[in-house]
């Protein structure tokens, strides 16, 4: 394998806090990924470690008989009390030792027993404390244990092999170990109950498991030394890499269907980049509804803008009111019922969402009376003020003309009545001359009267021009804040599928056992 499963399932959990924070996936799905356990069997011995093996069972089965009988000496707490074992026990070559635990294995609550059988080096022997005990520590102290464990040896009894929570654990960590299945205190038992334990393993998955029968009391034949011989047997090097490469492997699926889970939660780019099209058509319903309700309130506006210079500061001329905010947001909630529909997480559309809500107001007042002082300080089209400044110029220019040429008839007139003795210019002339400038000046002016254009309808004008541009910034704000969205929806779905990728495994996607027996004690 070419990744490190601690460090995948650190990342996963990493991811998962940010996603849930951001709400990209609800709460169930976060805690399923924030519970991904990143114990092994590896993490707690380091490489080249003893093969890890568990008696597990309910109470009174007789686990700590077993452990005891393997051991040669009591080194099990055995009774009739229930439940007989309240603690961990180990077996172990003294060579071993265990000076640090993780917290949740605390050494106080361990009683380890010690050998000195070098060909037992690689076995490390577990007596589980009583799952089903009424104790919650009890239970706790085995979650604690299982993920460090390679292979558990599931004990039963003739009376006990049906119970229910006994079930239940074996049904939870199924293919996560190897199996090996021993059926207690024998003599009381049949082949009835032999068969019929069999027939539920099956059910549980084991096609063929090894179930060996064993009685705790000496001088009676039992399978028991079957049992020790084929645990020794898989304490090698093999075997246990085997185990450790399986395991991984089983941890490494059940984390990847998870975060595939939850890239559906996600949703995909295309149905997220659907949404643009949806505001924009709903939007420009809403648009023309808005323009059809601002026709009244822009008309008072303007009035009052052009009376008072100003726009009311109590906002009692307001044109984006409690109606259009409504509309807005009506326009909004549709996006979440599409992104309902389309499955897309709604919690960080909503957060996204929420700034371009708040500031549709501030934008309609800003435009539209940014339109209006624009429009009043530049009246009329182009064609009108281009017609109005030729007007001026005329006003200017054409009396001018009118009186230099009146001008120099003057001059001309005296001069040739002088040298010829004629009459001087008369009242004719001078009466003309004066019509003459005053329509130089009169028709300019009177031009430029009849083409000034209304103030009024100038600020009504600025004022829808003002609110298409506030509309379009609103539409460009809202667009921006679902691209914002699908950024941060790829960027956690790019997370993810780096995650996957790291997932690989070089092989096949279930590495063979070598050993047949070792394949009956494993659940595909």
């Amino acid at each position: 394998m070419d990744y490190d499963y601690s460090e995948l399932v650190a990342k996963t959990k990493n991811w998962a806090g940010q996603a849930a924070d951001a709400g990209w996936i609800n709460q169930a799905a976060a805690q399923e990924l924030l519970d991904i356990d990143a114990r092994t069997p590896q993490a707690l011995l380091g490489q080249g470690r003893p093969l890890m093996v568990a008696f597990m069972g309910g109470t009174g089965v007789g686990k700590s008989s077993l452990l005891n009988r393997l051991a040669g000496q009591a080194i099990a707490r055995t009774g009739v009390e229930r439940p007989t074992s309240k603690e961990v026990t180990l077996y172990h070559h003294r060579s071993l030792q265990m000076q640090q635990l993780p917290e949740m294995l605390p050494l106080e609550q361990i009683k380890t027993a010690y050998h000195d059988d070098d060909t037992k080096k690689h076995l490390i022997w577990i007596d589980m404390p009583d799952f089903d005990s009424t104790e919650q520590h009890n239970k706790e102290i085995v979650q604690a244990w299982l993920p460090y464990i390679d292979l558990l040896i599931y004990v039963v009894s003739p009376e006990r092999y049906r119970d229910n929570k006994a079930w239940r654990m074996l049904q939870a960590e199924g293919n996560r170990h190897a199996w090996l299945f021993v059926l207690n205190q024998w003599d009381k038992g049949d082949a009835v109950q032999f068969d019929d334990f069999k027939k539920q393993l099956g059910l549980a998955g084991f096609d063929d498991p090894l179930i060996f029968r064993t009685i705790c009391i000496e001088d009676k034949e039992d399978e028991f030394d079957a049992l020790r011989s084929k645990v020794e047997s898989l304490a090698n090097e093999n075997t246990i890499k085997q185990l450790n490469t399986r395991s991984t492997q089983v941890r490494t699926d059940a984390l990847r269907q998870r975060l595939t889970a939850c890239l559906a939660i996600l949703g995909s780019d295309r149905e997220s980049l659907g949404l643009d099209s949806i505001w924009q058509k709903r939007w420009q319903q809403t648009t023309e509804t808005l323009h059809k309700g601002f026709v009244w309130p822009i008309k008072q506006l303007a009035n009052f803008y052009l009376k008072h210079n100003k726009i009311p500061a109590d906002g009692s001329l307001a044109i984006w009111d409690d109606w259009a905010q409504s509309l807005f947001e009506d326009a909004l909630d549709d996006i979440f019922i599409q992104a309902e529909a389309k499955q897309l997480p709604t919690r960080p559309l909503k957060q996204q969402l929420s700034a371009p809500r708040g500031k549709a107001a501030k934008i309609v007042i800003e435009q539209s009376q940014l339109g209006m002082r624009q429009a009043l300080a530049n009246p009329g089209n182009k064609i009108q003020r281009f017609f109005l400044k030729l007007m001026c110029f005329c006003e200017i220019v054409l009396p001018l003309a009118a009186m230099s040429g009146v001008g120099y008839q003057l001059l001309t007139g005296f001069y040739d009545s002088s040298l010829k003795h004629l009459e001087y210019l008369g009242t004719d002339f001078a009466i003309h001359s004066t019509l003459l400038i005053a329509i130089s000046w009169l028709v300019p002016f009177f031009i430029q009267k009849k083409l000034q254009p209304s103030l009024e309808k100038t600020a009504l004008k600025g004022l829808e021009k003002g609110l298409v541009n506030a509309m379009a910034l609103i539409e460009a704000d809202v667009l921006e804040a679902l691209a914002e969205n699908r950024k941060q929806q790829r960027a956690l779905i790019n997370q993810v599928e780096a995650i996957l990728a790291d997932c690989v495994i070089d092989g096949p996607a279930r590495s063979a056992a070598s050993d047949k027996d070792l394949e009956r004690m494993l659940i595909d």
